[in-house]
Parts: structure tokens; sequence; C-alpha cells
């Protein structure tokens, strides 16, 4: 009788432990933010619940969503890209020259993310061959690749392209939902797999948490970070095809300050911005939150300075918050 009594006092302790440990984690209280977000716009703006409205505001987040994935391993494994704006412009720069030579979809959307993977690879190459920290790397290539676009184009746009081409950022799936965002939902599923259900994966956290250890245990750690520093170029291009595509036109400020949001939204998301950790669904939720501030402040006729003073304000707190807790914890311990 005593020994079942034990038992059952096991196993009310093992729930009460899981209970907190989800209740307390970055994923939850993300979602728990989403919901009061939800309800806020609810009652801000009477707009805010129409199907269309809801629908339509999904195209001014799913382009940087697409890029946040891949970005996501990239800050994962203790590096970073903000160069990514700066390849969706020289992408869309390159596609607007084919369209303007009279290139058809397939070859306009094959020499974007072509444009997108090679910018991807150089900054790999540059971190991975010379050890160059990435942030180094990649403001370089943010001014570089952003200066060849405004070389090409001077105070030009290219609008010559193709009427189909404007499904991939205008259309929609089953009469509602935006192409843009139906593929992102997809490329986030395909993440999720990858980042938590494969050995890239696990190779992924290993080297975000020791590169050393995970060198030493048989990861090629500069092969794996060259092939994440390509993705999110081919990822880049890919946006820049749907972004173009909403715009109908290439000019040179083309995804101008895009780092910020995007950068924000895998930080906001629980990625580590020291490595290590992090997961796809925390960074989607993020993605969502971002997302239903900016309609909601869009409904409510808010200047887009003052989003980008929001988003910087989110970005600092997300980091910010953590270590002042730590001190804290440590401060009531001594």
């Amino acid at each position: 009788m005593e020994q079942i009594n034990t038992q059952n006092i096991e196993i009310k302790a093992i729930k009460q432990k899981k209970i907190p440990d989800w209740f307390v984690s970055w994923e939850s209280f993300l979602l728990f933010t989403v919901v009061v977000v939800f309800i806020l716009n609810c009652f801000a703006s009477p707009y805010f619940l129409d199907p269309w409205t809801l629908s339509d505001a999904t195209f001014n987040f799913s382009e940087k969503a697409i890029i946040a994935l891949p970005l996501a391993l990239v800050i994962i494994v203790r590096e970073i890209d903000i160069s990514v704006a700066s390849i969706v412009a020289l992408s869309s720069t390159a596609m607007g020259f084919v369209a303007q030579a009279g290139g058809d979809i397939v070859t306009i959307c094959i020499v974007g993310m072509i444009v997108g993977t090679l910018c991807g690879i150089f900054n790999g190459l540059l971190v991975t061959k010379l050890n160059i920290p990435s942030i180094v790397v990649t403001i370089g290539t943010m001014s570089l690749f952003r200066g060849i676009t405004y070389i090409l184009l001077g105070d030009t746009a290219l609008k010559d392209y193709p009427e189909s081409f404007a499904y991939f950022g205008q259309g929609y799936v089953f009469s509602l939902f935006g192409f843009e965002f139906i593929a992102f939902l997809i490329l986030a599923v395909i993440f999720y797999i990858l980042l938590q259900r494969t050995n890239f994966g696990r190779r992924t956290y290993a080297i975000g948490n020791n590169p050393t250890a995970a060198y030493y245990s048989g990861i090629n750690v500069s092969r794996h970070k060259l092939i994440l520093f390509s993705l999110v170029g081919l990822f880049c291009g890919i946006a820049a095809i749907m972004l173009t595509s909403r715009l109908g036109s290439t000019r040179p400020t083309i995804a101008l300050g895009w780092e910020l949001n995007i950068i924000t939204m895998v930080v906001l998301g629980g990625v580590s911005i020291l490595g290590g950790s992090g997961t796809i669904v925390g960074v989607v939720i993020a993605i969502f939150l971002m997302g239903l501030v900016t309609v909601g402040l869009g409904l409510l006729n808010v200047p887009g300075i003052v989003m980008s003073v929001i988003i910087g304000l989110m970005l600092i707190s997300v980091i910010a918050i953590p270590k002042l807790f730590k001190k804290f914890k440590h401060k009531t311990k001594h």
C-alpha cells in the first residue's frame, strides 16, 4: 500500500514539473501575446476581422518571413547575415535586366535564385575560409551588394515584367490566401522537420552549442556554415521574386531596411543571438506576432517611422530582458 502511494506521489510530482516547464516556455509566452494583440486589434479597428484585411495583411510579412527561416539556422550556429536586404535588391536587379531583355518567367526566377545563392556563397566563403567574423563580412557585403544595385540602376526603375509574373506576389490560393503566405507555411513545415527531425538539424545545434567539440566529433563545421549561408542567399532570391512580383518593378531602394525586421523575427522567436538554441515554432509565432502588430498599427494610421521604433524596441527588449532577469536572479541568491 505504501509502495502504491509512493508511486502516485512520484507521478504527481512528474506532472507538476512538466506543466510549469511548458507554461514558462518562450513559445507559450509568445502565443499568449499573439492572442492579446489579436484581441486588442479587434477593439482598435472594426475592419480588422474582415477576412480580406487579414489575408492582405500577410503580404506585408511573408517575404521577410521566408528569409527568417534559414537565417534562424545561421544564428543558431553563432553567425549572422545582415546583408539579406541587399541580396534581395541585387537579385531583383538581375531579374529586372533579364525581363528587360525579353526573358520568360522561368528564366527570370532562376536568375533571381542563382544571384541570391551566389551572394550567400560569397558571404559563406569569406566567413569560413578567411575566418572573418560574419557580422563584419555581412556589414561589408550589405554595402557592396546595395552599392552595385545603385550603380546598375541609378535613379531608374525596371518594369518590363511579363503579366503572369505578378501571380507570385499578388496571386491567391483558394481565392482567399495569398500565394506568398501559403509558400511560407509550406517552407516553415519543411524547416521545422529539417531542424527538429534530421541529422542536419542536430549538427546545427551541436555547432551552435560548441563549434570546437562539434569539429572533433566529426562534423565539418565550415561546410555546414557555408551551406547555411548559401540557403539564406537562395531564400533571399525567392523573396526577391515575390517582392518584385508584388511591386511590379525593381528599384535600387527595394527591401531597404528589412534587416532589422527579419533579425527581430528570429530573435523574438527565441533563437539565442549567442547560438545553440531556438526553434522554428518560436520563429513562426514571432512572425505572426509582428504581423499582427504591424497590421494593428497600420489600421490606426500609425506612421512607418513609429513602427520602426517599436520594432527596434522589441529587438532590444527581447535581448535585454533575459539578461536583466539573470542578474536579478543572481542578486536574490546572494
